[in-house]
């Protein structure tokens, strides 16, 4: 015990070092290869190349190559496909020699995956932007998409925000079908195995069933007629898009506040001939930079920025870790505050009209796109420190978090009943990404918050999330983790859930997942589980290495279930005092985190340096207190 109050003192004043001034905490978002990879594209197809950049990206991308030669999706994971091609078209256009060993390398690796053809529709999007593969390469998304009606079976309000905002101004690249400037004239023709020219099938997709044939047969049919649509109409379209776009522009924070979108809509804007000091294409540039990390001769670019869903979860961790360092709250709480989103009726009303704005986004300023996950996590902190001040405040976002709640009492991540899983069958849709159903991570996140507000079960919209989140638990005991890597993230939050609610600690599910958890302890006594586990074929809860993030949510989730005593969760504190660094931290180069399953993975630094240490504080915490169990939503 001594060794974890050592250990919680050193990580507590890490992270109270690393405040702002105005009270909040962010810490840097890192995706795979892919996003520093676009950056750089993107900087050529507008020809506004910045020499003294990308050295830096070129000597991070080549850091993060993988030992089978190409670049995967997470660390030390396997080769994919679309990474590597966009990340070796980034290498030779920045300069890179092609016949030098990492480059070889790479070349190979990709012709012996069937060559850039096998690429996904995205990345096949960014080829024919710069003339590498011709625009039948790439499913039609015809911009005429604008027009459909809302009971069309395809509309903007029936897919996730993401690829809302990213759809949109893509949708005009497509009708345009722009040539990047690309001013070094650098091709990446000796990454094909057939020249694009004669490639005559360019459908990678393997999904069976009626609606893929049915979608597919749709799109070989626009592929043959997109060209007589109406210009008058075509032109309606664009400049709905444009509206919809120059709407959300959200200033610096850019489009969505993601890169994707961001980037699309300074392509957009450019195609669409803006003159370079136009408003809103210098704040759309400006939105991009602010993505940029630079670590001397290392530079990479951010898929975005997460500074309220940080704070919402150093907050939970000082107010755990107590005495002076939950003091830090105070100023944490007041600058979440100021951000809650009361005055913007962004997307989600569509499926929930008539409700009130009252939650938060991840990211600096989103007001369109506020996320449920991070509403309800900000809300517990709020009602820890101060449920009296913060009363306005925590009302008006449950208000907002009951009207999107989905009918089969789940939610998504930012609106409701986006559930129509046919359109994942769409060609364009490969990465299987375009939806945000209800999960039981975030889901869990919302029970976990009503309940520490007080709600019981005899409440119907919580009694119906209790009942989703049972329905939900897989045969083995654990749950799926959409928004963290992977059963372990999704099995610590149901049991915080659960545990918040009332269920006992000796119910049958909460045993069962008790016991799925201590089975998957590593020998060092930690937990650790990578992002293979979300393909079917792959172990749960397993990976190559422990981590301090992941063994902290299974220890966090042992203790939820009334296990404090266990000998797992003794060895799981003691990997954490024995692997803590001098500064307090924890070394995690493991991605924990996901974006969108089996297609974008996500590394949050400040994982490692808030989550060990919350598990440490509570550990402490029940052990010396009066009682076993844990009193808080999460």
């Amino acid at each position: 015990m001594q060794r974890v109050e050592q250990g919680i003192a050193a990580a507590a004043e890490t992270l109270a070092a690393g405040q702002h001034p105005d009270g909040h905490w962010a810490f840097e978002l890192e995706a795979d290869a892919t996003i520093p990879a676009e950056y750089v594209l993107l900087k050529h197809f507008l020809d506004e190349i910045e020499p003294s950049i990308e050295p830096p990206i070129v000597n991070y991308l080549k850091s993060i190559q993988g030992a089978h030669g190409g670049w995967p999706l997470f660390y030390d994971g396997d080769f994919n496909i679309s990474a590597s091609v966009k990340a070796y078209f980034a290498l030779k256009i920045c300069g890179e020699d092609v016949n030098a060993p990492h480059m070889k390398r790479a070349r190979e690796a990709i012709l012996a995956h069937g060559g850039a053809q096998t690429s996904n529709v995205f990345t096949l999007v960014q080829l024919a932007l710069f003339g590498q593969v011709p625009w039948r390469a790439v499913p039609v998304m015809p911009v005429e998409i604008m027009h459909l009606p809302r009971w069309f079976p395809f509309h903007l309000d029936k897919v996730s925000y993401w690829s809302r905002t990213v759809i949109v101004p893509l949708l005009v690249l497509m009708a345009k079908k722009p040539l990047a400037k690309n001013p070094r004239g650098v091709d990446i023709r000796e990454l094909f195995v057939t020249p694009p020219e004669q490639v005559t099938n360019w459908y990678n997709m393997n999904r069976k069933g009626a609606w893929a044939v049915f979608f597919r047969n749709i799109d070989r049919v626009l592929q043959r007629v997109e060209w007589a649509f109406p210009k008058a109409s075509r032109e309606r379209a664009i400049e709905k898009a444009v509206e919809f776009v120059t709407e959300r522009l959200n200033g610096e924070d850019g489009l969505g506040a993601i890169y994707p979108a961001m980037a699309n809509s300074v392509m957009m804007f450019e195609v669409l001939g803006y003159p370079k000091d136009h408003p809103d294409l210098v704040i759309a540039k400006k939105s991009i930079e602010k993505l940029m990390v630079v670590h001397g001769d290392r530079a990479y670019c951010q898929p975005c920025l997460s500074p309220v869903w940080d704070t919402g979860l150093v907050s939970h961790a000082m107010l755990e870790i107590g005495g002076e360092f939950a003091e830090t709250v105070t100023p944490a709480a007041d600058w979440l505050k100021d951000r809650q989103i009361l005055d913007v009726v962004g997307d989600w009303a569509a499926r929930a009209p008539g409700v009130r704005p009252g939650g938060w986004a991840f990211q600096y300023n989103n007001p369109h796109y506020p996320d449920v996950d991070d509403t309800a996590v900000v809300v517990m902190a709020l009602d820890r420190l101060d449920p009296a001040k913060y009363k306005e405040q925590i009302d008006r976002a449950v208000e907002w978090i009951f009207g999107l709640q989905s009918s089969n009492g789940g939610w998504g991540a930012f609106d409701a009943d986006n559930d129509y899983q046919y359109l994942n069958h769409i060609p364009f849709a490969d990465h299987g990404a375009l939806l945000d159903p209800p999960t039981a991570d975030v889901s869990a996140r919302c029970l976990s918050m009503l309940a520490q507000l007080g709600y019981k079960i005899d409440h119907p919209k919580v009694k119906a999330a209790l009942d989703y989140l049972l329905r939900e638990q897989e045969p083995d005991g654990s749950w799926f983790g959409r928004w963290g890597t992977n059963y372990i993230y999704g099995t610590w939050s149901v049991l915080c859930a659960l545990n918040a609610i009332g269920l006992p600690s000796e119910h049958p599910v909460m045993r069962k997942a008790s016991a799925w958890l201590i089975s998957k302890q590593r020998e060092d006594g930690g937990w650790g589980e990578d992002g293979a586990s979300y393909w079917e074929d792959q172990p749960r809860g397993e990976g190559k290495v422990s981590t301090a993030s992941q063994t902290a949510w299974a220890v966090l989730g042992l203790m939820a279930a009334g296990d404090v005593d266990h000998p797992a969760v003794e060895k799981g504190i003691r990997f954490l005092t024995e692997t803590q660094t001098e500064d307090g931290e924890w070394d995690e180069e493991s991605y924990t985190a996901v974006g969108f399953p089996r297609v974008f993975y996500l590394r949050y630094h400040g994982y490692r340096a808030f989550f060990p240490v919350w598990a440490m504080a509570r550990y402490r915490n029940l052990k010396q207190g009066n009682s076993k169990n844990v009193l808080f939503g999460m």
